[in-house]
């Protein structure tokens, strides 16, 4: 009788036992409905901001699927989710789904909207974000928007890190005062403060504008925090109104500039850290559904969204909804 090295023995029994476990988790992974996992995600995002302000505006960034039961227009609406959110932000819907200043075609445009008309008609907000620079493309983008009863930011830039001087007149401008989203008829999208030298001179220069929305981030270029005092400065309007200030939040994505990066994680990875984006470097997939991660981001004192409500925003607008199609594929 052969007999066997323990050593080796030993070996391949862990190794047998390290494959089954794999297996298991990849099968359970695989199994997983990831599209009610980030609705899931979402709603809960959604009761703990409105818990403690009700009037909190929650508002996911494409992801328009996860409007009904199985993501065709031709299923249910999914009116948990539907109730737990305030408004729809979409990008590319007119311009910019191949290439940035190019129309996107008319069949992914059309179907794209009768999502986004199924969440409209459940009485949210559609704020549509289109990358177009040309003059006549930027009128179209936004008489388009206007027509469909969609509200609109048309970026000449995908940085979004700049105030537009197109059109010179915002497009429905007013002197209201916005208090909620429903109220808003423009926004401003400036997430990337890069070309402000300081948290003043971008307040100054956002408070010389009348865009009823701003969706900006909550740390400026410095890794400040905007302050409170600085979010209600920053809700004047330059004709005596008063507007909304909505921050952004990716929560289908890790950012290794964010202040919740460990710098170990490039060798010691949390379990729920995935690939990295290779469109956007030092943005990395996650697990969404883990619990680990949705703690980061809210539920607690020390989260992200709690950060956010800190600071007075009056809403969230989450990115990377669309995660799940990665998982999906």
């Amino acid at each position: 009788m052969k007999v066997i090295n323990l050593f080796n023995y030993l070996s391949i029994v862990i190794f047998a036992s390290f494959s089954s476990c794999e297996k298991e988790k990849v099968v359970a992974e695989s199994s997983k409905d990831y599209k009610q996992e980030m609705r899931n995600f979402v709603i809960g995002i959604s009761e703990f901001a409105k818990f403690q302000k009700p009037s909190f505006a929650i508002i996911p960034q494409n992801g328009i699927p996860l409007v009904t039961k199985d993501g065709e227009v031709s299923s249910t609406p999914n009116s948990a989710y539907l109730a737990a959110i305030d408004g729809h932000g979409q990008e590319d819907l007119f311009y910019g789904y191949d290439s940035d200043n190019q129309k996107t075609d008319q069949q992914t445009t059309n179907q794209i909207k009768a999502l986004l008309n199924i969440s409209k008609n459940a009485g949210n907000t559609i704020l549509v974000t289109d990358y177009c620079s040309t003059h006549s493309k930027m009128d179209d983008s936004y008489a388009l928007n206007v027509a469909n009863g969609y509200i609109s930011f048309t970026a000449n830039r995908r940085g979004l890190d700049k105030i537009p001087d197109y059109p010179s007149v915002i497009i429905n401008e007013n002197t209201a005062s916005v208090t909620k989203l429903s109220d808003a008829k423009n926004f401003l999208y400036l997430i990337n403060p890069d070309n402000f030298n300081t948290k003043q001179d971008f307040i100054h220069s956002v408070t010389a504008t009348n865009y009823d929305l701003i969706i900006m981030d909550l740390f400026f270029h410095d890794g400040t925090v905007f302050t409170a005092a600085e979010v209600a400065q920053l809700r004047d309007k330059a004709n005596g109104g008063k507007r909304m200030i909505v921050c952004y939040m990716s929560i289908g994505e890790a950012e290794d500039y964010r202040y919740y990066w460990k710098s170990d994680w490039s060798t010691n990875k949390p379990s729920w850290l995935d690939k990295e984006n290779p469109d956007w470097a030092g943005n990395f997939k996650v697990k969404y559904w883990d619990k680990d991660w949705q703690s980061i981001m809210y539920g607690n004192s020390s989260s992200y969204l709690q950060k956010v409500l800190d600071a007075d925003f009056d809403g969230v607008y989450l990115d990377i909804i669309d995660a799940f199609e990665f998982y999906e594929r």
